[in-house]
């Protein structure tokens, strides 16, 4: 652990005006984690021997996917040029870019005061810089527009600042030109946050009130819970209180990242840091909670975040059913660290007792399997991702459906979908193209907007059911890669769907069963029966796979049976010996077909529900 700088502030004794907390905020790939590293290096917390790039990222998915999943705050001191000799306190904050962790980032505005909106000079503005923008302004955060890599020979720097401060409101000039791998700018960077961002407001004599904004669990030391003190001061050995819950603790360490845990007294008004409890059940710390002290706290708890809701639902089931207890508590740590992640027991005929669970996209559902089959040794089956349908029966009666096999039979009078508005930036040559895939998809143009001569933003409603799983990768395919895409729900409507069954031997099989739109319905059969006749291996009986719509089926495939040559003792002779054999293995293979029963293996349901051939979004987003 690197020894911290002897001019950081003790954070107990740190004087509110000195502190700065601003979050950087941008689309995929405009280098936040690069800046985050250089901000590292010239503040000093990191030393050059111990840096790495992407500091941050801790993770090993993080690091190899080149994303940021996990929002990460850290302390950096900071003494601005220009003859002002008191050192600030910077609290930076490193956001995901991936419209699928937008819950993170509005987390990580919550924090702070300011942000850093980060554009790449070779890009420009994506669809995320416009959806993370939007958020910032929602939070009345200072914003101060920043151009990186203008280091690469692509890079056009004076066009696109123009057009980041068309968006803002600004002048051109404004915009500050960095580029993080250099290091070029970064300094006059830091200077211009210390100048911009407010501090933080807060009563420091008041009871402390502290917002829990993050929490990871620790195997040796409990839950570790990050806030920001908005009221009041924090000290070590002091009695805790969380307000949601009533549950009462004493603080065993208190302190602040730089980037390491560095312990200290106390946190006051406005800094960000860390608590620990010792605490081992993880339902104890709650992301939007309170803190306040036992005695004498705070009556009024704060605001706390807006939960988010989950888009798209897929069971998770241990492949060996006594890992089922291990699933449940590794999925209870990792909400403590995802506080967007939910989920429910259920059971399956084919598959067992597994759990649904609720992401907030395909990305979100590929990292959390990656995760838990990582972090926790489990070996997991998920079944196909499904969104969220509201089915009205003609008597009335509603029914909310997570899960084909929970859609209701009988007389339907309509099913309602989620839909999402979604925003597509590319260049204008690919409106055409763009234009045809999201009709394909059911798509409605909402309208479109010129940013600049050769870039156009695209508006578009389309059922969430369409896009989770192979949108991106199309839209990328069709245009060369240039095309950004951000999405967030605007509510349902109505929609011809129906529910795809699929039958082995005429018995369904829930975990195989769909619900799509009615035209796309045959095509969802054939391909599964055709999928399912390569993986089914054949029995000593004809395997009939089936794809049905309620009573009619819409498609069939057949597993041909293993025949036993039984007339090979048979060399010559009457034909009748022959024909009498033949009826005999007949009939046992009649009696077979009564009792026997198809036996799926764990490879067949793997391979025919992987979603790795139609997770688009988790693959082409990087």
């Amino acid at each position: 652990m690197p020894a911290t700088p002897s001019n950081v502030p003790e954070p107990s004794r740190t004087d509110p005006a000195l502190i700065r907390n601003f979050c950087i905020i941008a689309h995929i790939d405009h280098g936040k984690s690069t800046l985050a590293d250089r901000m590292l290096q010239l503040t000093g917390v990191v030393e050059q021997r111990q840096m790495r790039a992407q500091y941050l990222d801790r993770m090993d998915i993080e690091r190899e996917r080149g994303i940021t999943i996990k929002s990460q705050a850290v302390r950096m001191p900071w003494a601005p040029s220009g003859g002002e000799s008191a050192t600030h306190i910077l609290n930076m904050i490193d956001t995901p870019g991936h419209v699928d962790f937008t819950y993170e980032v509005s987390r990580s505005l919550a924090a702070c005061e300011g942000c850093i909106l980060l554009v790449d000079a070779a890009q420009g503005i994506e669809a995320q810089t416009l959806a993370n923008l939007y958020l910032a302004m929602e939070n009345d955060l200072t914003i101060i527009p920043v151009l990186n890599k203008i280091d690469l020979p692509a890079a056009q720097p004076e066009k696109f600042a123009a057009e980041l401060a068309h968006l803002i409101g600004c002048d051109p000039g404004d915009v500050l030109k960095v580029s993080a791998k250099t290091g070029e700018g970064v300094e006059a960077l830091l200077d211009e946050v210390v100048r911009l961002v407010p501090p933080p407001e807060g009563v420091k004599d008041a009871p402390a009130r502290a917002m829990i904004f993050d929490s990871v669990y620790d195997a040796y030391r409990g839950v570790v819970t990050y806030v920001k003190v908005v009221d009041g001061t924090l000290g070590r050995r002091e009695r805790i209180k969380m307000m949601s819950t009533g549950a009462t603790h004493e603080l065993l360490e208190i302190g602040a990242s730089s980037p390491e845990m560095t312990p200290a007294d106390g946190l006051s008004v406005g800094e960000v840091g860390y608590l620990i409890t010792g605490v081992k059940d993880v339902r104890q710390s709650k992301v939007g909670d309170t803190i306040t002290q036992q005695h004498k706290g705070a009556t009024e708890a704060l605001a706390g975040y807006k939960d988010p809701k989950p888009m798209v639902f897929s069971g998770l089931y241990p492949l060996d059913g006594s890992d089922y207890p291990e699933l449940r508590d590794a999925l209870d740590k990792l909400q403590l660290n995802d506080a967007a992640l939910v989920y429910e027991p259920e059971t399956s005929a084919a598959l067992g007792f597994g759990f649904r669970v609720g992401f907030l996209g395909l990305l979100h559902l590929e990292v959390i399997r990656e995760r838990l089959e990582r972090e926790f040794n489990l070996d997991l089956i998920a079944t196909a991702p499904n969104v969220v349908y509201r089915v009205v029966m003609e008597d009335g009666v509603e029914h909310i459906v997570t899960n084909p096999s929970e859609f209701p039979t009988g007389k339907i009078a309509e099913v309602h979908e989620p839909v999402v508005r979604a925003t597509v930036l590319a260049p204008s040559e690919f409106i055409g193209a763009i234009m045809e895939l999201c009709q394909n998809r059911r798509g409605t143009l909402q309208g479109m907007d010129y940013l600049s001569e050769d870039r156009v933003e695209l508006r578009y409603t389309l059922p969430l059911a369409e896009i989770v799983f192979d949108f991106f990768d199309a839209l990328k395919s069709k245009t060369r890669g240039y095309a950004s895409l951000d999405y967030e729900p605007t509510g349902e409507q109505s929609a011809a769907l129906v529910k795809v069954d699929i039958l082995l031997h005429g018995d369904k099989v829930d975990a195989f069963s769909a619900i799509v739109h009615k035209d796309k319905a045959y095509a969802y059969g054939v391909r599964m029966a055709s999928k399912l006749r390569e993986l089914i291996p054949r029995q000593q009986f004809e395997v009939p796979i089936q794809a049905a719509i309620g009573s009619r089926v819409i498609a069939r495939e057949t597993v041909r049976a293993i025949r036993k040559d039984v007339l090979a003792k048979c060399y010559g002779g009457d034909i009748s010996r022959k024909r009498k054999l033949l009826e005999k293995q007949k009939e046992g293979k009649k009696r077979m077909k009564v009792v026997g029963r198809v036996e799926v293996p764990q490879e067949a349901f793997i391979a025919a529900l992987s979603t790795d051939d139609s997770s688009g979004e988790a693959k082409g987003k990087k």
